[in-house]
């Protein structure tokens, strides 16, 4: 949860609606503990609205615009159609996983015998946030945590809460080598490119199937679609280039993203 006691003009929260008025809605602000806001019902939903139950209700979360915020009268406005789609589906997916992860850090507190608002601190200040820690511990291994400065007790507790309850996302992405060689020993060649064509690439994995001579398909799940085109890319030009060198000819035939992938 953020760790200022008032919200900025601009910022997207997360609000549990209170209590609705035929002028207002009064919300909580779930990330400010004691704070509370109004959404006038001119920023409740674009056109002219008759009735403003028709469109919000009391206890329904609801992600909405700062708009003003007065410190001395305690005030907070705030916009409900400011906030399109995408905003409220990305604020309420990061809002999820930051209070997954402050109980996965009270978790490790208590088990490490550490104080869970030093290893909160520690962790905001490298990260930003409290959820990227644990993703990148599974991704990236338990060192990470070495470099927030966190005791040797603290590290092993935050390992072992991470990886029981974190998985992260894998991306597919794959395509079709043609591969072709008229030379004698042209099937050893093929042999060879393929071979070339499952480098180790961190974080990718690369599957190889015959789907008939001369095209093979080619199979790569990574943790996202950046890590995923570059190993397929890199994969390709390693076979293309055996393929190649030997007088032949190669290519690769992309295929659409299919996804996540288990």
């Amino acid at each position: 949860m953020s760790g200022q006691s008032w919200p900025s003009a601009g910022e997207l929260v997360v609000c549990t609606v209170r209590d609705i008025k035929d002028f207002a809605a009064f919300v909580s602000l779930d990330e400010y503990p004691g704070r509370e806001g109004l959404i006038p019902i001119s920023e409740i939903a674009t056109g002219w609205i008759k009735y403003i139950r028709d469109h919000i209700r009391e206890g329904q979360k609801v992600v909405c615009k700062v708009l003003h915020v007065d410190r001395n009268r305690g005030h907070i406005d705030l916009s409900l159609k400011d906030v399109n789609d995408h905003q409220r589906r990305e604020k309420i997916r990061e809002w999820k996983n930051e209070s997954k992860a402050q109980k996965w850090i009270g978790f490790a507190a208590e088990s490490s015998g550490e104080d869970p608002e030093a290893i909160q601190a520690a962790v905001i200040k490298k990260y930003g946030d409290m959820y990227t820690v644990f993703e990148a511990i599974v991704v990236e291994g338990s060192d990470v945590l070495k470099k927030i400065g966190l005791s040797p007790k603290a590290i092993e507790a935050l390992t072992t809460v991470a990886r029981e309850n974190v998985k992260v996302p894998r991306v597919t992405v794959t395509g079709n080598l043609i591969l072709t060689s008229d030379k004698p020993d042209g099937v050893n060649i093929i042999r060879r490119a393929l071979r070339s064509a499952e480098p180790k690439i961190p974080d990718a994995d690369i599957e190889l199937s015959y789907l008939g001579a001369p095209t093979y398909r080619i199979k790569v799940t990574a943790p996202d679609y950046k890590k995923a085109e570059k190993a397929i890319e890199k994969a390709a030009a390693a076979a293309i280039g055996v393929v190649e060198r030997a007088g032949g000819e190669g290519r690769l035939v992309r295929k659409p993203k299919s996804g996540k992938a288990a």
